[in-house]
């Protein structure tokens, strides 16, 4: 039965607390950025508050503007912030987790639907109003259950990546320890002692094509070192050449995102000619003496990291300056250890595809219960 999202439940909007509210004790206020990454930073409140504004281990919470998105608390009692509902299961019968998945769903593609805009915004009337799929208790508990399972089976999976990833930053700490405390006393250079070339790419506005070279932006470089050519823009040939000429990411360049989220990074594969923006910046390496997969997981490790986040330049967008990176600092153990660590990571990287591969495989089945189940 099709019904709408405002008539199975009641949403409670958090209160505007406001910085004077702020306390160092008491219980913790639920922003949206505790929400989304939940090693943020938290702020505290110690005064008095309604009780409709109290969230507890299990409460399911909406975040309806600039993120949208669905979550379980699952921390110690907190109060909430605005901008996020309180879901309030009193009106119809509801397996909760199938509420879960089904907004889960439905943001996803409302998100689909506002890409492009500067702040995702979902107002209440407009939320009250999307479709919400409705059938027996007894169907809500099957479906419930079906995605459970797919849910467990994609989180092991993400668990087992993780431990990849792991398993290379140990093995580069073995061989080299850390790049920026140097404690096995390599040669130590910067950036732009390394490297024929350090540029970002086209500064100005571009003009969009129906065909042509793909053109990236930082939002393309994923923090596991993929880059999302499925939701790349196009530019014409003769755009694309102009750029080219003074940003030419070929093969084994090195791609590092300055705009936005800073430091994830990319080894450009053997693919056709792109173009990309002012968001990346290109590393040209001098091969004879610096690995790609090498200097790629040295710009990876947490003190690398941190460096740029130190040097990010305030903005509205933040920013990390060509002339941060060119300091940045690196070590230049013998290229015969760099490519014995290539070596390493090449062999994992084998085990990380084959799980990614799974993991697509049980996004698709993901897809189609939903899907089949909501439309």
């Amino acid at each position: 039965m099709k019904v709408t999202l405002g008539s199975v439940a009641s949403y409670i909007n958090g209160f505007a607390f406001k910085p004077t509210d702020w306390s160092t004790c008491g219980l913790k206020i639920i922003r949206i950025q505790n929400l989304t990454n939940p090693t943020s930073e938290a702020n505290y409140y110690s005064g008095t508050y309604d009780l409709k504004y109290e969230v507890n281990r299990g409460d399911v919470l909406i975040s309806w503007s600039a993120s949208l998105g669905i979550y379980i608390w699952q921390d110690e009692k907190a109060v909430l912030n605005q901008h996020i509902f309180k879901v309030v299961f009193d009106k119809v019968s509801l397996n909760k987790k199938y509420f879960f998945y089904q907004v889960s769903y439905i943001l996803k593609r409302a998100e689909s639907e506002t890409h492009g805009a500067t702040m995702k915004h979902l107002t209440r009337p407009v939320f009250n109003a999307l479709p919400f799929e409705l059938p027996s208790m007894e169907q809500q508990n099957f479906i419930a259950n079906e995605l459970d399972i797919i849910a467990r089976l994609i989180n092991a999976h993400k668990r087992q990546l993780h431990l990849l990833d792991e398993l290379v930053k140990s093995r580069f700490v073995e061989m080299f320890g850390d790049p920026v405390r140097n404690e096995k006393k390599w040669i130590k250079g910067n950036m732009q002692s390394i490297c024929i070339r350090i540029t970002d790419g086209e500064h100005g506005s571009v003009p969009r094509s129906e065909i042509g070279h793909p053109f990236l932006n930082a939002k393309h470089i994923k923090p596991d070192g993929a880059i999302d050519w499925k939701t790349t823009t196009f530019v014409a040939n003769e755009v694309h050449e102009k750029i080219y000429r003074r940003c030419n990411p070929e093969t084994g360049d090195i791609l590092v995102t300055t705009t936005g989220t800073i430091g994830n990074v990319a080894i450009v594969p053997d693919t056709e000619p792109f173009s990309m923006d002012r968001g990346i910046t290109l590393l040209k390496l001098q091969k004879e003496k610096i690995s790609s997969i090498f200097i790629a997981w040295l710009l990876k490790f947490d003190s690398i990291q941190e460096i740029m986040n130190a040097n990010i330049h305030a903005s509205a967008i933040g920013h990390l300056f060509l002339n941060k990176v060119k300091q940045l600092p690196v070590i230049i153990p013998p290229l015969e250890l760099q490519n014995e660590f290539s070596s390493f990571v090449i062999q994992v990287d084998k085990s990380r595809l084959l799980f990614k591969c799974q993991l697509l495989q049980y996004h698709s089945i993901e897809d189609i219960i939903r899907g089949r189940n909501y439309g």
